[in-house]
C-alpha cells in the first residue's frame, strides 16, 4: 500500500509535544490573495467565452513544458513575510492569526495530548492588492496579441471584438502585487504598521507604458476591516451551459497544426496521469455505456474522452467546459456522447477538480426567483479527506446548479466542523521557534508533524494538479542516496548493504506467494492501433456491448498495473527497496521461485557446507498453523530458514532488521500484526515519478483546498459527540450533529471523514449504531502509530546533501542471531530525514516505527533527546553533536483525534474491508484514507476518497446520469426511404450464421488481445513516440509573467469600471504580454531563446532514439506474435462447430429450395 512517504506522504499524523516555549504559532504560507487571483484567473478565463471557431484554450498553455517547468514559472503565489509580534506569557504565548485575532498556544508535556493552540487563517480572503514592485524595461506598444495556448495553428487574435481594453497606462505607479496585504486591523495587532508583502518573484519583467494606455493606476486602498466575510470570487458562467447546441462544433478542440499521432499522444499520456486506461473502459463506464455503445464505438469514445483530459491536465488553472468537451468530438454526431462523457468526468473527479473556479450552468440569463429547497450537507473534519469533498461538492453544485434548480433544489449549504484549532488533521506543519529567510517567497519554517512525503507525482496522482499545477507550490526532490551506520557509527559497507537488501526482496518475494488472488476486473478496450494514431473507426459496428457480453464466455482483458500470476508465469517481484518509503518495489517477473541455495549463491552470500544446490525454503507448516497467518511470523521463518542455508553474522542481521523497520514504517505496525495475504492490497497502484516534500510545509495543501477558489465554511472547535443520522434515508427521521460546546447542527447528509482509530475507539456515538458489519470491519482493519522526534539545530554536522541517513539497531541481547531478539528496538530512530532544505532551518527528523512508535508514547521527551543525541555522536565522531536548540516529539496514539497514524491491513483483515467502511448508510457518508481501497493510508488516498463521496452525495440528491438515446445517432442517410413497410428492408430474426459471425468475432478479438498481452508482457508498450518540444520562447516568457501582468490588467479595468470585483480578459492579458516580450531586452529573451533551443536540440535525439528502439520492439513483436501462434493456436469453441454445422445445413436447404424453384420454373 502506499507508504508513509508516499504521496501526500504516508498520514504519520504526529501529535507535537515540544520541549520549547515561545514557539511563534503563525503555521503555514498565507495564500489569501494569491488564491484569490489563482483562481479569479481561471474565472475571468472562463468568463470571455469559448468561440469555438477561434478557440484560444487555456488548456493548452502548459503545452512547451510539463509541470516541474511550471513549478518555477508559476511562483508568484508567494507567502507574506513571517514577521508576526508574539509576546511570551509563562507557558503561553499571543500571536497574531492573519484575520487579526489573539491566539494563544501552549507548548510542552503539560499541555495534554494536543500540546498547543494552533492560529489559522482569518475571515476573509483578501483581494485588494497593492505594492507590487515596478517592472522594470523597455516601453512595449500594442500592435501583437499572442494567444494564450501553445498551439499556434489557431486562429490568431484580430478584429476589433478582440482588441485590448488596456488602455489606462502606468506612469510611475505601482500596480497590483498577486499577494494581499493585511487590514489595517492585522497591520496594528502585527506592530509594525506595514504590510507584511513577501517579495515577488524574481523573474525579470517589462513594464507596461505606452501612449495606448492613458490612464493613470492608483495603489488600490485596504479593505474594509469591518467586513468579515471572504471577498469570494463570483461564480463564472459557462457559456456553453445556455448556448444552443448549433453554435458547437466539432474538432475545436482539437489543434489543427498538430499531427494526428502526435496529438493522441498527448491524449494518451493524459488518460495516464488521470488514472485512467487511455486504451480500456473504466468499470463504471462500461456500466454506464454497455448497453449504449458497440465494441467498435468504444473507441471513438476513448478517444473523445481521452481528448477532454487532455484538455484538463495541460492547464488546470482553469476549468473545461461542455464546450470544450463538444469540440473533442470528430463529428456532430457524437455529441450525445462527448456530453455524456463530460458529466461522467466532472462527476467522478477526473477533471474541474481542486482549487480551480469550475463555471456556473446559470450562466448570465436572468431568471425569475424561485422558492426553493435548501439542504444542508455536514462534513465531519477538516482534513484532506473533508475539505476535498466539501470543495469538490461546492464545484459539482456549482456546475450543475441548473438542474438542481429543475428539482426545485438551491445549491446546498456545506458546512465543515473541525474538531481541532486548526485544519488539516494529520497534516500540520509545526512552525519553528525561530525563523531565517532562507526559504523562498518568504516561506515559513516548518516541520510536517504527520505527513511528510509526496511518493511520486506521476500516473494520475491528483495532488499533482493541486500542488503543481494550481497552487505551484515549490517542493524538493529527493535523493535515495542514504548511507547506512552501524550501532557503533561506523559506515555500512555499500557491497554489504547490496548483498542483505537483495536477501530480504528474495524474503519479502517468498512470502509474498501467499497473498490473496484478487478478482482480475473485466475491461473492454477499445483499438488500441486506432487510439494511437488518433483515428476513429469507420462504419456502425453491430450489437451493444451488453448484448454480446451476456452471450459471450470470453471477454477481452486489459488493464493497467500488476494482476495475480497467471498460469504461474508472471507475478509482481521485489526487486529492490524504496528506503524512503519502506515498500519494496515491484517488477513483473517469473513466479517460479528458485531454490534458496541458489538464491543465496547468485546474492554472493556465503553457502554453508554440505548445502545442497536445490536446497529452498518450505514455509507452509508455519503459515498454516494460524487461521491468520501474519507477514512477520512467514518472514521471520524464511530468516530462520535462510539461516541454515548462509552464514549470517550479527551487523547482517542488523542490516536485515533494518529493513523489517522501514517495512514498519511503511505500515505503521510491526510486521507480526501485517496480513500475509493482504498487507500490499494496494500492489500495482503506486504512483510514479520523483519523492518530493513541500518547501514551507505540507499543510500549504490543505489551506489551499480550504481557501481556493473561495474560503470554505470550516467551523473549529466542534468536537463532534453524537451523530443523529437515518438509516433508512427516509425524510421523516432527524438528521443531526451534537457537539461537546453543547452546539446541535442539523443536516440533510452527513459526511464521516473521522479517522478509523476514532471509529475504533467509539469515541463518537451513532444513532442509530452502525449496522454490524460496517462495525466488523472497522473492528477487523488495523490502525498503526508512526511517531517522529524532530530536531532542531543552530548549524548542521551533518551532510547537508544526502537527504537521509539509516542506522542500524542492535537487538535486546548484544550480538543475537535470534530474529525475535531484534523485533522491539529495530525501529528505534532507525532513519534520519535531513529537512534543511524544505524547512530552512538545520532539522533531523528521526523517524519510531514498529514496537518503537508506541514506546516513544511512554518516554519523557528528556529521555528520548538524550538517547538521539548519544547516537549521533556515534555517527559523527569527529563533530561534537550538540543538544538541539529545539526539539518537537510526536505522540499520535495520544491524539483523541486520531488515535493513531495511518491504516493497515491487520491479519484478521478482509481484502474487502476498506469497500465495506466506505458503503454509505442511509444519509451518513464515510470518506478518509481507510476508505480508499486502491490508495490506502496515504494523502492522496484520502483526497480520492473525498472526490468519490462527492460523487455519491451528488448522485444521492440528482440521480444518477442519464443517458440519451440512441446515444449515437446513426450516419445520415441520403437514399430515398421506400414508402410503406417492405418486407425486404424488415430486419431479420437472429440466425446460425449471424450468430456464428458474433462468436467467431468476439474469440479472434480475444485471441489478438491475448497475442497482445503476451508481447507487452515480454518487451513491454510498444515505443512511444516523442511529442514535439512545443518549443517557444514567448510561450515560456508568458507562464513566468502571466500573474503578474494580470494583476496589472485587473487594475486598469476596475479603474476604468470603478468596479472592485472586475477583472480582464485573457484577450487583454494576452496582448499586454505580447507587447511585454516584443520590447523586452536581448537580456530578458535570452534565457527563454536558449532554453528553446535546448529543448529543440533534445527532441531531435529523443525523435533519433525512438526510432531505433521502435524497428527493434517491432521486429521483436512479430517473432513474439509468431511464437505465441504456434504454441496456442486459435481453435474455434464447441460453440462455434455446432453453429458452423447449422450454417451447413441451412445452406443446403436453401440450395434444395433454389434447385426446387428452379425445376418448377423450367416445368411451367
Amino acid at each position: 500500500m502506499s507508504y508513509p512517504g508516499q504521496s501526500g506522504h504516508r498520514m504519520d499524523s504526529h501529535q507535537n509535544s515540544s520541549n520549547n516555549t515561545n514557539n511563534q504559532t503563525n503555521d503555514g504560507n498565507y495564500y489569501d490573495g494569491n488564491l484569490s487571483s489563482m483562481s479569479a484567473l481561471a474565472s475571468v478565463a472562463d468568463a470571455q467565452g469559448h468561440q469555438q471557431s477561434n478557440t484560444m484554450q487555456a488548456h493548452d498553455i502548459a503545452t512547451s513544458s510539463s509541470f516541474s517547468d511550471m513549478d518555477t514559472q508559476l511562483n508568484m503565489y508567494g507567502s507574506l513575510d513571517p514577521s508576526g509580534v508574539s509576546q511570551a506569557y509563562g507557558d503561553f504565548e499571543m500571536s497574531t492569526g492573519l484575520d487579526g485575532h489573539q491566539m494563544a498556544g501552549a507548548y510542552g508535556p503539560s499541555a495534554g495530548p494536543f500540546g498547543d493552540w494552533y492560529p489559522q487563517m482569518g475571515n476573509g480572503i483578501p483581494t485588494y492588492l497593492e505594492n507590487f514592485p515596478q517592472m522594470s524595461g523597455p516601453q512595449p506598444s500594442i500592435d501583437s496579441q499572442p494567444q494564450m495556448r501553445a498551439e499556434p495553428a489557431l486562429t490568431t487574435l484580430a478584429g476589433p471584438q478582440q482588441a485590448p481594453v488596456l488602455e489606462p497606462k502606468l506612469n510611475g505607479a505601482k500596480a497590483p502585487s498577486l499577494v494581499t496585504i493585511d487590514t489595517k486591523e492585522e497591520l496594528h495587532e502585527r506592530g509594525n504598521g506595514a504590510s507584511p508583502i513577501s517579495e515577488t518573484s524574481k523573474v525579470s519583467t517589462t513594464m507596461i507604458d505606452t501612449p495606448a494606455l492613458k490612464t493613470e493606476i492608483s495603489a488600490l486602498q485596504a479593505p474594509n476591516t469591518e467586513a468579515k466575510e471572504s471577498l469570494a470570487v463570483q461564480p463564472v458562467p459557462d457559456s456553453s451551459s445556455f448556448r444552443s447546441r448549433a453554435d458547437f462544433r466539432p474538432k475545436t478542440s482539437i489543434p489543427s497544426d498538430l499531427e494526428a499521432e502526435e496529438y493522441a499522444q498527448q491524449c494518451i499520456a493524459a488518460a495516464y496521469a488521470s488514472r485512467l486506461n487511455p486504451f480500456g473502459l473504466h468499470q463504471e463506464e462500461h456500466k454506464l455505456l454497455r448497453s449504449h455503445l458497440n465494441h467498435l464505438q468504444v473507441t471513438s469514445y476513448l478517444n473523445i474522452r481521452n481528448g477532454i483530459l487532455r484538455l484538463w491536465t495541460r492547464n488546470p488553472l482553469v476549468s473545461v467546459t461542455r464546450e470544450e468537451a463538444a469540440g473533442c468530438a470528430k463529428d456532430y454526431r457524437w455529441f450525445d456522447l462527448a456530453e455524456l462523457t463530460y458529466e461522467w468526468l466532472v462527476r467522478s473527479g477526473y477533471i474541474n477538480f481542486g482549487c480551480v473556479e469550475v463555471p456556473n450552468s446559470l450562466g448570465g440569463i436572468l431568471q425569475e426567483p424561485i422558492k426553493s429547497e435548501r439542504k444542508t450537507i455536514v462534513v465531519i473534519g477538516a482534513g484532506m479527506a473533508g475539505l476535498g469533498c466539501a470543495r469538490q461538492l461546492q464545484g459539482l453544485f456549482q456546475q450543475f446548479e441548473e438542474r438542481l434548480g429543475s428539482k426545485g433544489m438551491d445549491a446546498p449549504n456545506i458546512i465543515i466542523l473541525e474538531g481541532r484549532e486548526r485544519i488539516g488533521g494529520r497534516v500540520y506543519s509545526h512552525p519553528l521557534k525561530k525563523q531565517s529567510h532562507d526559504l523562498p517567497n518568504g516561506s515559513r519554517c516548518t516541520a510536517d508533524m504527520g505527513a511528510q512525503i509526496i511518493t511520486g507525482f506521476d500516473h494520475g496522482n491528483p495532488l499533482s494538479i493541486i500542488i503543481r499545477g494550481q497552487l505551484a507550490l515549490r517542493y524538493h526532490s529527493l535523493k535515495d542516496n542514504a548511507i547506512l551506520y552501524d550501532s557503533n557509527g561506523r559506515p555500512v559497507d555499500k557491497a554489504q548493504d547490496t548483498k542483505i537488501e537483495r536477501l530480504y526482496n528474495d524474503i519479502l518475494d517468498r512470502a509474498s506467494v501467499y497473498r490473496h488472488k484478487m478478482p482480475i476486473p473485466k475491461i473492454i478496450e477499445g483499438d488500441k492501433e486506432l487510439i494511437e494514431l488518433g483515428r476513429d473507426p469507420t462504419g456502425e459496428g453491430g450489437k451493444p456491448m451488453s448484448i454480446l457480453e451476456d452471450a459471450a464466455s470470453l471477454i477481452p482483458v486489459a488493464g493497467i498495473g500488476f494482476s495475480p500470476a497467471r498460469n504461474g508465469l508472471m507475478a509482481p517481484t521485489p526487486v529492490s527497496v524504496d528506503k524512503l518509503t519502506g515498500r519494496a518495489n515491484m517488477t513483473m517477473g517469473s513466479a517460479k521461485k528458485e531454490p534458496a541455495s541458489e538464491t543465496a549463491r547468485s546474492v554472493g552470500l556465503t553457502i554453508k557446507p554440505f548445502i545442497l544446490s536445490n536446497q529452498t525454503l518450505d514455509l507452509d507448516a508455519s503459515v498454516k498453523s494460524s487461521a491468520h497467518p501474519s507477514l512477520g511470523k512467514a518472514m521471520d521463518e524464511a530468516v530462520r530458514q535462510y539461516q541454515d542455508i548462509v552464514e549470517l553474522r550479527p551487523q547482517d542481521m542488523r542490516l536485515l532488521n533494518w529493513h523489517f523497520a522501514n517495512l514498519e514504517y511503511a505500515n505503521a505496525s510491526n510486521v507480526r500484526d501485517l496480513s500475509l495475504g493482504g498487507w500490499d492490497l494496494d500492489i500495482g497502484n503506486e504512483f510514479e515519478g520523483e519523492h518530493a516534500q513541500i518547501v514551507g510545509g505540507y499543510q500549504q495543501v490543505p489551506r489551499g483546498l480550504w481557501l481556493a477558489p473561495n474560503k470554505l465554511d470550516v467551523r473549529k472547535n466542534c468536537i463532534v459527540k453524537r451523530i443523529h443520522y437515518r438509516a433508512d434515508n427516509e425524510m421523516g427521521q432527524t438528521s443531526k450533529i451534537e457537539c461537546e460546546n453543547g452546539e446541535i447542527v442539523q443536516a440533510d447528509v452527513i459526511i464521516s471523514t473521522l479517522p478509523l482509530g476514532v471509529l475504533k475507539a467509539k469515541s463518537v456515538d451513532f444513532e442509530p449504531p452502525l449496522p454490524g458489519w460496517k462495525e466488523q470491519a472497522i473492528e477487523r482493519l488495523g490502525f498503526g502509530t508512526l511517531n517522529k522526534v524532530i530536531l532542531v539545530y543552530d548549524s548542521a554536522f551533518w551532510d547537508i546533501e544526502r537527504d537521509m541517513v539509516g542506522l542500524l539497531r542492535d537487538p535486546d541481547r548484544p550480538d543475537s542471531l535470534n530474529q525475535a531478539d531484534y523485533a522491539s528496538r529495530r525501529g528505534r530512530f532507525y532513519l534520519f530525514w535531513n529537512c534543511i532544505k524544505t524547512s530552512g532551518r538545520p532539522m533531523l527528523v528521526a523517524l519510531m516505527a514498529g514496537d518503537a512508535a508506541h514506546q516513544t508514547e511512554l518516554a519523557s521527551d528528556a529521555e528520548l533527546i538524550s538517547e538521539v543525541t548519544t547516537m549521533l555522536g556515534n555517527m559523527f565522531p569527529t563533530i561534537p553533536v550538540p543538544e538541539p536548540s529545539e526539539a518537537i516529539i510526536t505522540r499520535w496514539g495520544k491524539d483523541r483525534f486520531a488515535n493513531g497514524s495511518y491504516s493497515y491491513v491487520a491479519t484478521t483483515a478482509r481484502p474487502d474491508d476498506y469497500e465495506t467502511i466506505a458503503r454509505p448508510v442511509g444519509n451518513l457518508f464515510f470518506a478518509g484514507e481507510h476508505t480508499c481501497g486502491t490508495h490506502p493510508a496515504s494523502v492522496h488516498g484520502a483526497y480520492l476518497s473525498g472526490l468519490r463521496v462527492a460523487s455519491e452525495v451528488f448522485t444521492s440528491l440528482l440521480g444518477p446520469i442519464q443517458v440519451p438515446t440512441p446515444l449515437v445517432p446513426q450516419k445520415a442517410s441520403y437514399e430515398t426511404a421506400p414508402v410503406g413497410p417492405t418486407p425486404s428492408h424488415k430486419r431479420k430474426a437472429e440466425t446460425a450464421s449471424s450468430k456464428l459471425l458474433d462468436l467467431r468475432d468476439q474469440r479472434m478479438e480475444a485471441y489478438e488481445a491475448a497475442v497482445r498481452k503476451y508481447i507487452f508482457s515480454k518487451i513491454g508498450d510498444r515505443p512511444v513516440k516523442p511529442g514535439k518540444s512545443g518549443a517557444n520562447p514567448f510561450l515560456l516568457y508568458q507562464k513566468d509573467h502571466w500573474f503578474a501582468c494580470k494583476a496589472q490588467c485587473d487594475a486598469v479595468r476596475q479603474q476604468a469600471t470603478k468596479n472592485p470585483d472586475a477583472k480582464a480578459g485573457r484577450n487583454e492579458v494576452r496582448a499586454a504580454l505580447g507587447l511585454m516580450w516584443r520590447q523586452a531586452s536581448e537580456d530578458v529573451q535570452r534565457p527563454y531563446l536558449e532554453k528553446t533551443k535546448r529543448m529543440k536540440e533534445d527532441n531531435e535525439r529523443d525523435v533519433k532514439h525512438y526510432a531505433d528502439k521502435l524497428t527493434k520492439w517491432d521486429r521483436e513483436a512479430g517473432e513474439l506474435g509468431k511464437e505465441y501462434r504456434e504454441r496456442w493456436p486459435n481453435a474455434p469453441s464447441e460453440e462455434e462447430k455446432r453453429l458452423e454445422n447449422e450454417v451447413e445445413e441451412e445452406r443446403g436447404e436453401k440450395g434444395r429450395k433454389r434447385r426446387a424453384e428452379k425445376g418448377e420454373t423450367e416445368v411451367d
